[in-house]
């Protein structure tokens, strides 16, 4: 073949291999690290009584999006299955899916637990993956803050597991019923409440000074976007109540759901983490019911600026409370150590001349080898080792098949 042909083969062959923007191949160590995480985390959850579910990869939507906010939507790809004609969706979250678990299966108090591969039509983040490996907790039947407090026990037992430290975790709490329970005591439609939601998103103060402004019971709305509880403080709700209009301070939902901030606050710093809390995180309004949480790694730990952990309360079905989190398990790679292999390769030539007692004697020796934790490659030619080895089972006249390490005579 001409060098100019072989030159353009390979560059359409390489055009070919380029992978969709927000997906990457997981690769050796990082690979390993993946399984090595799956199989830690996994045996925290088990251990703590929740009980590991699979759910398929698609499922029909009507019932994968069928109490799904707009986002999630959004986020589902969407496939046509040939056999039926049905619209199927590829997850793009796994909650849903225990959703339905749980309404066919679930009685009393139900924990579950999952770890699986989710697809997203968008990435999370300017660098974020398409293909999370999504692992998480839920919690169904219950609707009270043990709840959350427990929830949040397990995230510090499963960081715990890898050898992170509480001090590099900041967990920012909200809770949903606040925001909703002002808009229902002020009358505000449904348009007006779209537009305080995205000047909370946006964290537009002047913005939000005007809007509120010209509203009539505005200035509640505003303390929510002013009122940040000190991180440097056991969190008060009173800081917070006793900001708003008499009318919102009567309000027995309000007067919960500040009661229950504080108590998650002074738990969450119990436990070694900082916190902060902000009831204008609304943005699974339309999904959540109340307390809301996300788990981030501070900045002096790493680079990473999404929240780590995703949690929060929501209605599983009619008059059914769950509450859960969910995160991406390729955001703790960079956290987990793995020890170095011990390489281990047979020598070749001592291979290929060996007799049959030789060859079964060769069997058992690299089976104890293995089973101590060294890697033993068995080579197909000469030329089969890797770059760096440890050592060479080779046959000595004395002893048999014997390991001699790199370096010795």
């Amino acid at each position: 073949m001409p060098a100019c042909t072989a030159s353009t083969s390979l560059q359409t062959h390489a055009q070919n291999w380029l992978l969709p923007d927000g997906v990457a191949d997981v690769l050796f160590k990082d690979a390993q690290k993946q399984e090595s995480l799956r199989d830690a985390l996994l045996f925290v959850l088990t251990a703590h009584g929740y009980r590991l579910v699979s759910p398929p990869l698609i499922e029909y939507t009507e019932t994968l999006l069928g109490g799904a906010d707009e986002d999630l939507k959004r986020q589902t790809f969407k496939i046509v299955d040939q056999l039926t004609g049905r619209t199927m969706g590829v997850r793009a979250d796994i909650t849903p899916q225990i959703t339905r678990i749980d309404a066919q299966h679930g009685t009393g108090v139900a924990r579950y637990c999952y770890i699986g591969q989710v697809l997203k039509t968008l990435p999370n983040g300017l660098f974020g993956l398409r293909t999370p490996l999504q692992l998480g907790a839920e919690i169904f039947g219950v609707g009270d803050v043990g709840v959350e407090l427990s929830l949040l026990e397990l995230i510090t037992a499963l960081t715990d597991e890898i050898g992170m430290s509480r001090r590099d975790l900041h967990v920012d709490v909200g809770h949903v019923a606040i925001f909703e329970s002002l808009t229902q005591l002020h009358g505000l439609d449904e348009a007006a409440c779209d537009q305080l939601m995205a000047l909370y998103n946006k964290k537009d103060l002047p913005a939000l000074q005007a809007f509120c402004a010209d509203m009539p019971d505005g200035a509640d709305f505003l303390v929510l976007a002013k009122h940040n509880l000190a991180q440097d403080a056991t969190p008060d709700a009173n800081n917070l109540l006793v900001k708003l209009s008499k009318k919102a301070q009567n309000d027995p939902i309000i007067i919960d759901a500040t009661k229950d901030l504080a108590t998650l606050g002074a738990h969450i710093r119990a436990l070694g983490m900082t916190v902060s809390v902000d009831v204008t995180e609304l943005s699974g309004y339309h999904y959540h019911t109340g307390i809301v949480f996300n788990v981030y790694l501070n900045q002096s730990s790493t680079m990473q600026t999404q929240p780590l952990v995703r949690g929060g309360r929501f209605c599983a079905t009619v008059g059914r409370q769950a509450s859960g989190f969910s995160m991406d398990i390729n955001r703790l790679l960079e956290f987990v150590e793995l020890q170095e292999d011990t390489i281990i390769v047979v020598d070749f030539e001592d291979l290929t001349n060996s007799t049959e007692t030789q060859k079964e004697d060769l069997t058992a020796q690299i089976k104890t080898l293995q089973d101590e934790g060294c890697v033993v490659i068995k080579p197909l030619s000469a030329d089969d080792r890797p770059a760096q080895i440890d050592g060479v089972l080779h046959l000595d006249d004395a002893d048999g098949w014997a390991v001699r390490l790199v370096g010795d005579d």
